[in-house]
């Protein structure tokens, strides 16, 4: 047992990640209602011995910060002109040998009916799968149990995806919705 899957345990929370260990997958995470997510998100990814990134405005990567976001998995998002977030992640994949991106769709952690489809276009430019990542509040579990393939419809991906996730309740359920 590492120390990850102590403080979880200790605060009563349960893991399950089934889905296998890819040398490069998206992380689709959901619902997103608290910062306490990201903790747990990380701790619960620890917890099997797996390491995520995540996406992060470049403003924040400054000192000492920028050590810190980076050392845990940090990727700083440019905000130059010109720049398209997708293309930039996707070339991020292809230069990687190994890169598990976390991403939450909604893109807030306030209650949204128009959630993110960018991490779609990159799984699809990259090349890479998406695995479900799911934050339970409500029985006190995180899963990774469940792969989606995109078909490149991107408005019935995002409406099979929602519907996955309304079966969850996040640490703040007010602030969730899977409504499209």
């Amino acid at each position: 047992m590492n120390i990850a899957s102590l403080l979880l345990r200790m605060a009563g929370w349960t893991v399950e990640i089934t889905v296998p260990d890819y040398d490069k997958c998206i992380i689709c995470v959901a619902p997103h209602t608290s910062n306490w997510d990201f903790i747990l998100g990380k701790l619960a990814y620890a917890s099997v011995g797996r390491k995520a990134g995540f996406l992060m405005k470049a403003s924040w990567f400054v000192w000492p910060l920028g050590y810190f976001f980076r050392a845990i998995g940090g990727i700083a998002v440019p905000k130059k002109r010109g720049t398209k977030l997708t293309d930039y992640v996707i070339s991020r994949f292809k230069s990687s040998r190994r890169m598990h991106l976390a991403v939450t769709p909604e893109g807030t952690r306030s209650k949204v009916t128009q959630w993110h489809t960018g991490f779609l276009h990159i799984a699809e430019g990259a090349g890479v799968p998406i695995v479900l990542g799911a934050i339970d509040a409500t029985r006190k579990r995180i899963e990774i149990v469940r792969e989606f393939h995109p078909s490149g419809d991107t408005g019935a991906d995002m409406r099979a995806i929602k519907d996955y996730y309304r079966q969850f309740t996040g640490l703040k359920p007010e602030k969730f919705s899977a409504e499209y």
